[in-house]
């Protein structure tokens, strides 16, 4: 029943979304600046507010960063993994997930409310890391410019981040001494934003198959790796951690599924802005976010037959 909630939550918008991508490609970054800048920002601190704050949110970004850290230093040293990991772009989208508009959606539909502290932990840590590697995987030596401004870049997202707003914005409301009420206020608004986050993803999907055909065999052999190292061997490098350190199954079901989301669409804007490998980019997030419709419930159930 909890997946048929998933599916019946997610699947919905993100088919409106991509019909309408098919058609008004605009729409997508229309919607997303205010959402992206002010709608997440608020509804994520209405449901942190919610749940309630505690030190467990920086544990999860720890995390985070101790198993996409892991998985960095196995593909640059192994040298069977790196052969199949030759892109950049590739290396970027076999780590980094999109944890934010669609992990965060996908916990609140399957798991309870109190895991929410845990999501916007490992969605603050894959923040930290894509934005500071990143720029300097993709930039080349005649980009000496951006390579002076990537920790400008990476200081600027961290704290636009809609998790960061939000954790911040959270953070304060619980000093005042109306943190009841604004807590009661936010919860349509939280709701709202969700729905139009999960309507972007679907938007964007539509934009990218109208602009890319579809690749040819050749290249969806070339992305196969990057999606089984994302979808596959993160979230298994994840729970295996998890359960070696104790973690609460609460946590380490909220970790995992985080780790299984599909390729950021962060990836895809770093490749665009320093102009490489977005026909990669964009194939991977398209491909990844597809697949993760199946692998994501096979995820969840897996982690109810281990726990």
């Amino acid at each position: 029943m909890v997946i048929l909630k998933l599916f019946y939550e997610l699947l919905p918008l993100l088919a409106l979304g991509y019909l309408i991508g098919r058609y008004k490609p605009e729409l997508s970054s229309q919607i997303a600046k205010p959402l992206i800048n002010y709608g997440v920002p608020v509804s994520l601190m209405g449901l942190l507010l919610k749940s309630g704050l505690d030190w467990l949110l920086f544990q999860a970004l720890v995390m985070a960063l101790l198993v996409i850290g892991i998985l960095i230093a196995a593909i640059r040293t192994l040298p069977k993994i790196r052969g199949h990991i030759g892109s950049r772009s590739l290396l970027l989208g076999s780590l980094f997930g999109n944890s934010g508009y669609f992990g965060i959606p996908v916990s609140l539909a399957l798991l309870p409310s109190e895991s929410l502290n845990f999501s916007i932990g490992y969605d603050l840590g894959a923040t930290l890391l894509v934005w500071s590697l990143g720029p300097m995987l993709l930039s080349t030596s005649s980009q000496e410019q951006k390579k002076k401004a990537n920790w400008k870049i990476f200081i600027n997202a961290l704290t636009s981040s809609p998790a960061s707003k939000g954790l911040v914005g959270a953070m304060f409301v619980q000093l005042t001494p109306w943190n009841t009420q604004i807590t009661s206020f936010l919860s349509i608004p939280s709701g709202i934003v969700i729905v139009l986050a999960l309507m972007v993803v679907g938007i964007r999907l539509g934009a990218f198959e109208q602009a890319d055909k579809p690749v040819k065999r050749d290249f969806r052999l070339l992305l196969q790796p990057s999606l089984l190292i994302k979808l596959i061997i993160l979230p298994s490098l994840m729970l295996i951690l998890s359960k070696a350190l104790n973690l609460s199954d609460l946590m380490c079901n909220a970790l995992v599924l985080q780790a299984a989301t599909p390729t950021a669409i962060s990836v895809l804007l770093l490749a665009e802005a320093y102009g490489q490998e977005q026909k990669i980019a964009t194939s991977l997030v398209t491909y990844s976010t597809v697949m993760s419709l199946i692998t994501i419930p096979f995820w969840f159930l897996f982690l109810q037959y281990i726990i």
